[in-house]
Protein backbone atom coordinates (compact mmCIF):
# COMPACT_ATOMS: atom_id res chain seq x y z
CA UNK A 1 0.00 0.00 0.00
CA UNK A 2 1.02 3.37 -0.71
CA UNK A 3 -0.57 4.93 2.24
CA UNK A 4 -1.39 3.70 5.22
CA UNK A 5 -3.62 5.40 8.27
CA UNK A 6 -5.05 5.07 11.48
CA UNK A 7 -7.06 7.41 13.28
CA UNK A 8 -10.44 8.68 13.52
CA UNK A 9 -13.43 7.99 11.39
CA UNK A 10 -16.38 9.78 12.12
CA UNK A 11 -20.16 10.37 10.72
CA UNK A 12 -20.82 14.04 10.77
CA UNK A 13 -23.90 16.09 11.10
CA UNK A 14 -23.59 19.56 8.71
CA UNK A 15 -25.58 22.47 9.43
CA UNK A 16 -25.02 25.95 7.64
CA UNK A 17 -26.17 28.71 9.68
CA UNK A 18 -27.09 31.85 7.96
CA UNK A 19 -25.17 33.94 10.54
CA UNK A 20 -23.26 32.43 13.47
CA UNK A 21 -26.05 31.97 16.80
CA UNK A 22 -25.10 34.56 19.14
CA UNK A 23 -24.85 33.73 22.94
CA UNK A 24 -28.18 34.23 24.80
CA UNK A 25 -29.44 35.61 22.02
CA UNK A 26 -32.57 34.93 19.42
CA UNK A 27 -32.83 31.87 17.37
CA UNK A 28 -30.36 31.14 14.45
CA UNK A 29 -31.87 30.22 10.82
CA UNK A 30 -30.26 27.19 9.86
CA UNK A 31 -30.42 24.13 6.91
CA UNK A 32 -31.54 20.62 8.05
CA UNK A 33 -28.52 19.03 9.07
CA UNK A 34 -26.96 16.41 6.93
CA UNK A 35 -25.17 13.00 7.60
CA UNK A 36 -22.02 13.11 5.97
CA UNK A 37 -19.24 10.50 6.37
CA UNK A 38 -15.91 12.38 7.88
CA UNK A 39 -13.25 11.56 10.52
CA UNK A 40 -9.51 12.98 10.00
CA UNK A 41 -7.60 10.00 8.81
CA UNK A 42 -10.33 8.31 7.05
CA UNK A 43 -10.90 11.65 4.88
CA UNK A 44 -7.30 11.73 4.80
CA UNK A 45 -6.94 8.26 3.88
CA UNK A 46 -10.02 8.55 1.18
CA UNK A 47 -8.27 12.05 -0.26
CA UNK A 48 -4.86 10.15 -0.92
CA UNK A 49 -6.87 7.74 -2.83
CA UNK A 50 -8.52 10.07 -4.88
CA UNK A 51 -5.00 11.24 -5.67
CA UNK A 52 -4.09 8.02 -7.31
CA UNK A 53 -2.59 6.20 -4.01
CA UNK A 54 -3.58 2.63 -2.71
CA UNK A 55 -4.60 3.03 0.29
CA UNK A 56 -5.26 1.24 3.73
CA UNK A 57 -7.33 2.20 6.80
CA UNK A 58 -6.91 1.06 9.95
CA UNK A 59 -8.71 2.20 13.25
CA UNK A 60 -12.47 1.03 15.03
CA UNK A 61 -16.19 2.22 14.39
CA UNK A 62 -19.14 0.88 16.80
CA UNK A 63 -21.37 -1.59 15.65
CA UNK A 64 -23.94 0.75 14.58
CA UNK A 65 -25.49 2.26 10.80
CA UNK A 66 -23.36 5.39 11.85
CA UNK A 67 -20.17 2.71 11.29
CA UNK A 68 -21.02 1.38 7.78
CA UNK A 69 -22.43 4.69 6.49
CA UNK A 70 -18.99 6.41 7.93
CA UNK A 71 -17.04 3.49 5.82
CA UNK A 72 -19.35 3.61 2.79
CA UNK A 73 -17.56 5.84 0.84
CA UNK A 74 -13.82 4.59 1.68
CA UNK A 75 -15.97 0.60 0.44
CA UNK A 76 -17.07 1.96 -2.36
CA UNK A 77 -13.76 3.65 -3.74
CA UNK A 78 -11.84 0.33 -2.82
CA UNK A 79 -9.39 1.70 0.12
CA UNK A 80 -8.02 -1.72 2.08
CA UNK A 81 -10.28 -2.08 5.16
CA UNK A 82 -9.74 -5.26 7.14
CA UNK A 83 -8.17 -3.31 9.78
CA UNK A 84 -11.16 -1.23 11.02
CA UNK A 85 -12.58 -2.80 14.12
CA UNK A 86 -16.02 -3.07 14.89
CA UNK A 87 -16.37 -2.78 18.64
CA UNK A 88 -19.55 -4.49 20.27
CA UNK A 89 -22.12 -2.12 22.16
CA UNK A 90 -20.00 0.90 21.29
CA UNK A 91 -21.55 3.96 19.17
CA UNK A 92 -19.29 5.32 16.43
CA UNK A 93 -17.56 8.67 16.74
CA UNK A 94 -20.25 11.61 15.75
CA UNK A 95 -19.70 15.50 15.20
CA UNK A 96 -22.13 17.84 15.14
CA UNK A 97 -20.49 20.81 12.26
CA UNK A 98 -21.84 24.17 11.89
CA UNK A 99 -20.38 26.01 8.84
CA UNK A 100 -21.17 29.51 8.80
CA UNK A 101 -22.86 30.14 4.71
CA UNK A 102 -21.06 33.23 4.52
CA UNK A 103 -17.76 32.70 4.46
CA UNK A 104 -17.74 28.31 4.55
CA UNK A 105 -15.44 28.58 8.13
CA UNK A 106 -16.77 25.65 10.37
CA UNK A 107 -16.85 24.95 14.42
CA UNK A 108 -17.30 21.14 15.42
CA UNK A 109 -18.72 19.78 18.34
CA UNK A 110 -17.40 16.18 18.62
CA UNK A 111 -18.30 13.09 20.65
CA UNK A 112 -16.47 10.00 21.30
CA UNK A 113 -17.33 7.07 23.31
CA UNK A 114 -13.97 6.31 25.85
CA UNK A 115 -14.75 3.00 24.99
CA UNK A 116 -14.72 2.99 21.39
CA UNK A 117 -10.38 2.43 20.95
CA UNK A 118 -8.60 0.57 18.98
CA UNK A 119 -7.23 -3.22 20.42
CA UNK A 120 -3.72 -2.88 19.46
CA UNK A 121 -2.81 -6.89 19.93
CA UNK A 122 -5.49 -7.53 17.35
CA UNK A 123 -3.80 -4.67 14.43
CA UNK A 124 -0.92 -6.46 12.18
CA UNK A 125 2.26 -5.46 11.73
CA UNK A 126 2.41 -6.39 8.66
CA UNK A 127 -0.44 -3.98 7.46
CA UNK A 128 1.74 -1.52 8.60
CA UNK A 129 5.36 -2.74 7.08
CA UNK A 130 3.84 -2.28 3.97
CA UNK A 131 3.42 0.91 3.79
CA UNK A 132 4.83 3.91 1.58
CA UNK A 133 4.09 6.34 4.28
CA UNK A 134 2.25 5.60 7.47
CA UNK A 135 -0.38 8.32 8.62
CA UNK A 136 -1.85 8.79 12.27
CA UNK A 137 -3.83 11.03 14.48
CA UNK A 138 -3.45 11.51 17.76
CA UNK A 139 -7.33 11.00 18.42
CA UNK A 140 -6.48 7.44 20.38
CA UNK A 141 -2.24 7.86 21.36
CA UNK A 142 -1.87 4.54 22.33
CA UNK A 143 -2.64 2.98 19.16
CA UNK A 144 -1.28 5.98 17.47
CA UNK A 145 2.07 5.26 19.54
CA UNK A 146 2.07 1.91 18.49
CA UNK A 147 1.72 2.02 14.84
CA UNK A 148 4.58 5.29 14.59
CA UNK A 149 6.60 2.88 16.17
CA UNK A 150 6.08 -0.41 14.03
CA UNK A 151 6.66 2.53 11.01
CA UNK A 152 10.16 4.05 12.79
CA UNK A 153 11.34 0.15 13.10
CA UNK A 154 10.65 -0.62 9.59
CA UNK A 155 12.20 2.60 8.22
CA UNK A 156 8.66 4.06 7.27
CA UNK A 157 7.98 8.10 6.70
CA UNK A 158 5.22 9.19 9.20
CA UNK A 159 2.50 11.91 8.93
CA UNK A 160 0.82 12.79 12.24
CA UNK A 161 -2.11 15.26 12.32
CA UNK A 162 -2.77 16.69 15.91
CA UNK A 163 -4.49 20.01 16.95
CA UNK A 164 -4.09 19.27 21.08
CA UNK A 165 -0.89 20.16 22.63
CA UNK A 166 -0.83 18.20 25.80
CA UNK A 167 2.54 16.28 27.13
CA UNK A 168 1.44 13.02 25.58
CA UNK A 169 0.61 14.68 22.24
CA UNK A 170 3.87 16.77 22.18
CA UNK A 171 5.88 14.02 22.64
CA UNK A 172 4.32 11.66 20.04
CA UNK A 173 5.24 14.69 17.71
CA UNK A 174 8.31 14.74 18.43
CA UNK A 175 9.07 10.61 17.12
CA UNK A 176 7.37 11.23 13.92
CA UNK A 177 8.89 12.33 10.75
CA UNK A 178 6.89 14.89 9.68
CA UNK A 179 3.99 16.54 12.44
CA UNK A 180 1.45 18.38 10.70
CA UNK A 181 -0.27 20.81 14.15
CA UNK A 182 -3.22 23.30 13.60
CA UNK A 183 -2.92 26.94 14.42
CA UNK A 184 -4.65 25.48 17.40
CA UNK A 185 -1.73 23.32 18.66
CA UNK A 186 0.59 26.15 18.10
CA UNK A 187 -1.16 28.80 19.84
CA UNK A 188 -1.66 25.89 23.11
CA UNK A 189 2.17 25.18 22.38
CA UNK A 190 3.72 29.06 22.59
CA UNK A 191 0.74 30.87 24.48
CA UNK A 192 0.64 33.61 21.94
CA UNK A 193 0.22 31.17 18.61
CA UNK A 194 4.27 31.93 17.88
CA UNK A 195 4.61 29.44 14.70
CA UNK A 196 8.42 29.44 15.01
CA UNK A 197 8.80 28.63 18.40
CA UNK A 198 6.17 25.55 17.82
CA UNK A 199 8.51 24.47 14.72
CA UNK A 200 11.33 24.56 16.72
CA UNK A 201 10.21 22.89 19.83
CA UNK A 202 9.37 19.93 17.75
CA UNK A 203 11.84 19.97 15.73
CA UNK A 204 13.70 19.42 18.97
CA UNK A 205 12.92 15.68 18.18
CA UNK A 206 13.36 13.07 15.75
CA UNK A 207 11.51 15.32 12.77
CA UNK A 208 12.36 15.88 9.84
CA UNK A 209 9.85 18.60 8.99
CA UNK A 210 7.64 19.85 11.01
CA UNK A 211 4.42 22.00 9.17
CA UNK A 212 1.80 24.36 11.10
CA UNK A 213 -1.34 24.89 8.90
CA UNK A 214 -2.92 28.38 9.14
CA UNK A 215 -6.29 27.89 6.74
CA UNK A 216 -6.34 31.10 4.77
CA UNK A 217 -3.08 31.64 4.98
CA UNK A 218 -1.26 29.10 4.19
CA UNK A 219 1.23 26.77 6.20
CA UNK A 220 4.74 27.50 7.12
CA UNK A 221 6.93 24.56 7.98
CA UNK A 222 10.73 24.21 9.15
CA UNK A 223 13.20 21.79 7.34
CA UNK A 224 17.12 21.97 8.19
CA UNK A 225 16.70 24.68 10.33
CA UNK A 226 15.05 26.52 7.66
CA UNK A 227 11.82 28.52 7.15
CA UNK A 228 9.55 27.48 4.30
CA UNK A 229 6.10 29.54 3.69
CA UNK A 230 3.63 27.98 1.72
CA UNK A 231 0.55 30.71 0.83
CA UNK A 232 -2.91 28.91 0.49
CA UNK A 233 -4.91 28.89 -2.85
CA UNK A 234 -7.95 31.07 -3.32
CA UNK A 235 -11.09 29.05 -4.53
CA UNK A 236 -14.79 29.93 -3.88
CA UNK A 237 -15.02 28.38 -0.87
CA UNK A 238 -18.39 26.84 0.72
CA UNK A 239 -17.34 24.60 3.58
CA UNK A 240 -13.81 24.18 4.99
CA UNK A 241 -14.74 21.28 7.09
CA UNK A 242 -11.75 18.66 6.29
CA UNK A 243 -9.45 21.06 4.60
CA UNK A 244 -6.60 20.19 6.98
CA UNK A 245 -7.36 16.48 6.59
CA UNK A 246 -7.33 16.53 2.93
CA UNK A 247 -4.02 18.19 3.32
CA UNK A 248 -2.56 15.90 5.79
CA UNK A 249 -3.53 12.90 3.01
CA UNK A 250 -1.78 15.56 -0.14
CA UNK A 251 1.33 15.50 1.94
CA UNK A 252 1.47 12.05 2.09
CA UNK A 253 0.62 11.52 -1.21
CA UNK A 254 3.27 13.96 -2.24
CA UNK A 255 5.69 11.94 -0.45
CA UNK A 256 4.74 9.10 -2.21
CA UNK A 257 5.37 10.79 -5.37
CA UNK A 258 8.75 11.71 -4.04
CA UNK A 259 8.47 15.34 -4.32
CA UNK A 260 10.59 18.19 -2.68
CA UNK A 261 9.62 19.80 0.02
CA UNK A 262 8.29 22.49 -1.29
CA UNK A 263 6.66 20.59 -4.37
CA UNK A 264 4.91 18.83 -1.32
CA UNK A 265 3.28 21.66 0.75
CA UNK A 266 2.41 23.06 -2.44
CA UNK A 267 0.66 20.06 -3.55
CA UNK A 268 -0.94 19.81 -0.31
CA UNK A 269 -2.37 23.58 -0.18
CA UNK A 270 -3.69 22.94 -3.75
CA UNK A 271 -5.90 19.75 -2.57
CA UNK A 272 -6.93 21.87 0.64
CA UNK A 273 -8.26 24.43 -1.33
CA UNK A 274 -10.16 22.78 -4.41
CA UNK A 275 -11.83 20.75 -1.06
CA UNK A 276 -13.40 23.64 0.54
CA UNK A 277 -15.73 23.73 -2.93
CA UNK A 278 -18.07 20.75 -1.32
CA UNK A 279 -19.80 20.21 1.51
CA UNK A 280 -18.51 17.94 4.24
CA UNK A 281 -15.26 16.61 4.83
CA UNK A 282 -15.12 14.21 1.80
CA UNK A 283 -17.87 16.40 -0.77
CA UNK A 284 -15.37 17.47 -3.27
CA UNK A 285 -11.76 15.82 -2.30
CA UNK A 286 -9.96 16.44 -5.66
CA UNK A 287 -8.08 14.78 -8.75
CA UNK A 288 -4.75 14.58 -9.23
CA UNK A 289 -5.25 16.37 -12.38
CA UNK A 290 -6.95 18.95 -10.50
CA UNK A 291 -4.65 19.72 -7.83
CA UNK A 292 -1.37 19.96 -10.82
Amino acid sequence: MDVVGLGQISLDRVVRVAAWPERGGREALADAPIARPGGQVATAVLAAHRLGCSARLLGCVGDDDAGAVALAPLREAGVDLDGVQEIPGVPTRTALILVDARDGERSVLGHCSPSLRVDTTKLSRDAVRGAGVVLVDADDPDAARWVATVARESGLPTVLDVDRADAARLELARTVDFPIVSEAFSRELSGDGCEDETLARLASGSVRMAVVTRGARGAVARLDGERLTRSAFEVAVRDTTGAGDVFRGAFAWGLCRGGAAAQVLAGAAAAAALACRGEGAQGDLPSAEEVA
